[in-house]
């Protein structure tokens, strides 16, 4: 430790610390414009000059390093005049369009410059003026004269999002930051760019000019979008959304968020929100109808199916971001009725998955652990769009030498070096892993699991088995492809057998954003249940469907809507009337995360209950207080919870930690057989959900561009295509035409065809066989 003395205070910091640091520990502020403290040190604005006796100059705070006796002051007189110079050097060039500057109240500049700039300019020369950059749908860069090159945003996407996508062009007067030459900005987390940024520069293209800083209030809030649960400020004016920025918490999403969870509020908005409960007449048509009469409806329909065929015959579906209370009372309303078909993991297809988990699955760690391991398999996991910010931390992991290893189907770039990667066709994932296990277990001259005992491992196998024996803190990480796989159980022991050879940890980076929520309130099938897929490969006779968009949520689209359609009742709890109105016979209105209170828990088992920050739209409720009330009509018992904190304390009952479990009791085996071309699946990150989907400006992006059939070069030649060609893609229940691209990402004999959009729904299940040929 160095020991130094700041405006008279004396303290201790680390050895290679900063001026700034000590400066920040004892809590004074030091002005600046260029340091973050999660980002590189640049020294460019010059804003946090400070004397430091002995030297013969202010010096930057931000670029000193503390030596031991050193004595400094912030506010001398000497520091004070460099710090008033720099202030009027930065605003020779700047434009004085406060009253039209959308970060106007909120800008650091503006605030710096109240007490270090003067009164009037000594400068009278015309300023120079930068023209705008056009950066895509969400980022605007419409006034880049106000930018004062502080180079945040650069710094940023090199070192938090991995790319290189802004930087600094010419020299004085003249530098400009730009993005690359007619590339727009695609990282998914552009958006932080426009947080940091210290002045206008960088403002939200979808929130521009709509509302005033001081106008909005508020309001904390958590992330539906994936199982991190990152914490947010919900800005809002009147009763709407208008901005999503996030709340500080470096447990779970340190200061940033992902542009899924920024941008998504579009969807709240949007014109196809429910806001009064419907009932289709007899001749299929939608009628208004009170709540009292629609709860009526959905209980006759209810009773009628479990008179006439048995409460075995109703079934519930949810999405993975309900919150614990709805999941709670969807099962207590399900086990009311007499029936244990419930699930909220729609694109779920292994039936013996539930067999093979001991508890609730979840990842293993608290999150902030993923950048202190030194060894990470991850498998079947579109890490960077699935799960940003945990990408982002195994990102800064890697930096400092964490060796990332994948087993995956298609060999994304990651924005962070891969130590050792095996690109697999999606039935082929378990036999990788087996590989792994059986030259881990050589390597470590132990005992080879009798049923991977005949298996051969590859050179890319050892060399994953290689960096995982070298390790200390090691991790099995398996992803949404990994889970959803109908051989997911086979995955999962493979697994669990590469973590216990390495001596590390397997863990789940579970999909949405109450996962974990989801199996700790009881929303899967109990003894004698079906699973979602289960009940929507054999149909049943009455369905309540709660938040989810069954034709885009489901694995297999068609087959989800043709059994809602021949349902004898299907009540659809919504937010959106087109999610529903195609197949339901009753759609109540039901509020979104931002309309009610509840709880999400994530993946690393942190519960994290919220209020609601908006008033619900029209008539919807919160969909917890339509289950009580449900109940009620249907006479049934334990529906009396006044409160959604009541029925959060009665799921979670015995507290969270103990029922957390990746035990897995399958056993290892070989997996499935290969198929001649199968298909690789991903749902883009800002197709994940009915609220993303709605968001215009996500779905302006290029991570929303219409669906490509992408094919590896090999593959490609033995099909006789070429990139660029239009082909139909096939299965065995539908068949769409669409251009072909070459990526050399994509697994032999594989074609990726993202799912969640319209057109590829047709193709039904996301594992099954296509054959591809010129359209």
């Amino acid at each position: 430790m160095v020991e130094l003395t700041v405006d008279g205070n004396k303290v201790e910091v680390p050895e290679g610390s900063m001026v700034m640091h000590a400066a920040q520990k004892i809590g004074l502020y030091v002005p600046h414009f260029c340091y973050h403290k999660k980002l590189s040190i640049a020294a460019n604005c010059r804003m946090c000059l400070v004397e430091v006796e002995k030297a013969p100059k202010a010096l930057p705070a931000c670029a000193t390093p503390v030596t031991n006796g050193m004595v400094v002051h912030t506010c001398s007189e000497k520091a004070k005049a460099a710090q008033k110079s720099v202030m009027e050097f930065l605003l020779i060039n700047h434009p004085l369009d406060c009253p039209i500057c959308d970060q106007g109240g909120e800008c650091q500049l503006q605030d710096l410059a109240v007490g270090y700039g003067g009164s009037s300019s000594r400068y009278h020369e015309e300023k120079r003026v930068v023209f705008h950059k056009d950066l895509g749908p969400l980022v605007s860069a419409e006034e880049m004269s106000r930018c004062i090159h502080c180079t945040r945003c650069v710094r940023f996407g090199q070192e938090i999002g991995g790319m290189m996508e802004l930087g600094m062009l010419n020299r004085g007067e003249h530098s400009e930051i730009t993005s690359f030459v007619g590339r727009a900005i695609e990282s998914e987390l552009s958006g932080n760019m426009i947080d940091i940024c210290p002045v206008g520069a960088l403002t939200s293209k979808p929130f521009r000019y709509s509302a005033r800083t001081w106008e909005l209030a508020r309001r904390r809030s958590v992330s539906p979008h994936d199982s991190l649960g990152a914490n947010l400020v919900i800005q809002v004016k009147g009763d709407r959304v208008m901005r999503v920025v996030p709340f500080e918490n470096e447990a779970v999403n340190e200061c940033w968020i992902s542009d899924r969870d920024r941008f998504s509020y579009e969807g709240l908005n949007s014109e196809d929100r429910l806001a009064a409960p419907m009932i289709k007449d007899a001749n299929g048509n939608w009628q208004e109808a009170s709540w009292a009469d629609a709860l009526q409806a959905v209980a006759q329909g209810l009773s009628r199916v479990r008179e006439s065929a048995g409460a075995g015959e109703i079934g519930a579906l949810a999405t993975e971001y309900a919150t614990t209370e709805e999941y709670a009372l969807l099962g207590r309303l399900m086990r009311a009725l007499g029936s244990e078909n419930i699930d909220f993991r729609l694109r779920q297809t292994d039936a013996g998955f539930d067999a093979a988990l001991a508890g609730t699955p979840w990842l293993g760690m608290p999150v902030a652990e993923l950048d202190q391991l030194d060894r990470v398999l991850v498998v079947g996991s579109f890490l960077r769009k699935d799960h940003p910010l945990m990408a982002q931390r195994l990102r800064q992991a890697a930096k400092r030498g964490t060796q990332v290893l994948m087993l995956d189907s298609a060999a994304d770039d990651h924005l962070m070096p891969i130590t050792a990667r095996l690109t697999l066709a999606p039935s082929q994932l378990a036999r990788g892993l087996a590989e792994v296990a059986v030259a881990l277990a050589a390597i470590k001259q132990l005992a080879v699991p009798a049923e991977l005992a005949s298996v051969t491992p590859g050179a890319a196998a050892q060399s994953i088995a290689a960096s995982l024996a070298s390790g200390e803190k090691v991790a099995v990480l398996l992803g949404n492809l990994a889970v959803n796989a109908p051989d997911a159980s086979v995955l999962a022991a493979n697994a669990q057998a590469v973590a216990n050879l390495a001596g590390g940890r397997l863990g789940f980076l579970t999909a949405g954003g109450n996962t974990v929520g989801g199996y700790l309130a009881g929303a899967v099938p109990g003894r004698g249940g079906k699973t979602a897929a289960q009940m929507l490969a054999e149909p049943l006779k009455a369905y309540v469907v709660l938040h989810a968009e069954p034709a885009l949520d489901a694995d297999n689209g068609p087959q989800a809507l043709a059994a809602l359609r021949g349902a004898q009742f299907a009540v659809a709890l919504t937010s959106y009337r087109s999610s529903a109105q195609d197949w339901a016979d009753v759609m109540l209105p039901v509020a979104p995360f931002t309309e009610t209170s509840g709880t999400f828990v994530n993946a690393a088992g942190n519960v994290q209950s919220f209020k609601g920050t908006v008033a619900p739209v029209g008539q919807s409720r919160p969909a917890w207080k339509v289950l009580r009330v449900l109940g009620n009509v249907l006479h049934l018992a334990g529906f009396d919870d006044d409160t959604s904190e009541a029925v959060r304390d009665a799921a979670l009952a015995g507290g969270v930690e103990g029922r957390l479990s990746n035990e897995i009791t399958a056993a290892p085996a070989l997996g499935r057989p290969a198929g001649a071309l199968e298909r690789v699946a991903d749902v883009p990150i800002y197709r994940s959900d009915a609220i993303v989907r709605r968001a215009e400006a996500l779905q302006a992006h290029v991570a929303s561009r219409a669906p490509m059939a992408r094919l590896n070069s090999r593959t490609l030649a033995a099909l006789g295509l070429a990139a660029g060609q239009t082909v139909r893609v096939s299965s065995g229940q539908g068949s769409v035409d669409m251009e072909v691209a070459q990526d050399e990402a994509v697994a032999d004999n594989a074609v990726r065809v993202a799912a969640a959009f319209a057109e590829t729904a047709v193709l039904g299940g996301a594992y099954g066989q296509l054959s591809v040929e010129r359209a």
